[in-house]
């Protein structure tokens, strides 16, 4: 068991071969399948690991109650990732999906790795299935 620190992060990622980058404020994001997903350390002492995918799909503030509609079916039908609605600065409507969990006591770099893949695997997911809702809401 290790502390959750960046080194072990990236070394997670590493291991997969998934490219990432480290932005000016120190957090590792890459790009998965068109998503920019980010593995947050947040926590008094940074125990915590958020990996929070902010999809691709950009909606305006219009298509909001048809996006709460959509994460809250989300939401009851699968366990991961928690979605939401965010509405930006510029006045654009996203949806973020959170896997987030609380290493407080260390982890393995295989467990840190299973919770890596499934905050990739199921923010990509949400991000196909956004995808399939706004193709299909443009016809």
């Amino acid at each position: 068991m290790q502390p959750l620190s960046n080194d072990l992060i990236k070394a997670a990622l590493d291991k997969r071969g998934f490219a990432y980058f480290v932005d000016a404020d120190g957090d590792i994001a890459g790009n998965f399948q068109g998503n920019l997903i980010y593995f947050f350390r947040l926590g008094q002492r940074q125990e915590i690991l958020q990996v929070r995918a902010m999809m691709q799909h950009v909606f305006s503030v219009e298509d909001v109650p048809k996006l709460y509609e959509f994460c809250n079916t989300w939401n009851r039908d699968q366990l991961w990732p928690k979605a939401y609605v965010q509405v930006t600065d510029e006045g654009q409507a996203i949806v973020v999906g959170e896997v987030t969990t609380d290493w407080e006591h260390g982890a393995t770099l295989e467990q840190l790795d299973q919770v890596i893949l499934c905050g990739v695997a199921t923010g990509c997911r949400l991000g196909e299935a956004l995808g399939e809702m706004k193709s299909g809401s443009s016809r």
